[in-house]
């Protein structure tokens, strides 16, 4: 029995002595991936602040020509407005000639 509990920790032992020896080609691979997602992730980092500065330029020209917009908008309707008024003062001049023309012609 005892020569079994020997070859059971024997086996035991050389399993372990195997992955140990393993072991420092793991901790590399590891490392080594870290070592990659710690650039990638630094990579992704400025990637991500490039893109917000460029919003925030985008944001900036948005809200400038949204304002410009608005502006010109404004002026239109009132080119607008004023061309309506000419228009109804143009009509209220017309009906007075066609009443003045309707008089001269009762005379």
């Amino acid at each position: 029995m005892k020569n079994n509990n020997y070859k059971e920790k024997e086996k035991i032992l050389n399993d372990t002595l195997d992955k140990l020896s393993t072991m420092p080609a793991r901790v590399f691979t590891v490392e080594n991936d870290n070592s990659q997602l710690s650039l990638h992730k630094n990579q992704l980092i400025s990637e991500k602040e490039k893109a917000e500065q460029k919003y925030q330029e985008l944001l900036k020209d948005y809200k400038s020509l949204q304002f410009q917009f608005e502006k010109i908008k404004k002026k239109i309707q009132i080119k607008l407005d004023n061309q309506s008024k000419v228009n109804e003062k143009i009509d209220e001049l017309n009906q007075e000639t066609e009443g003045l023309i309707g008089e001269i012609d009762k005379w």
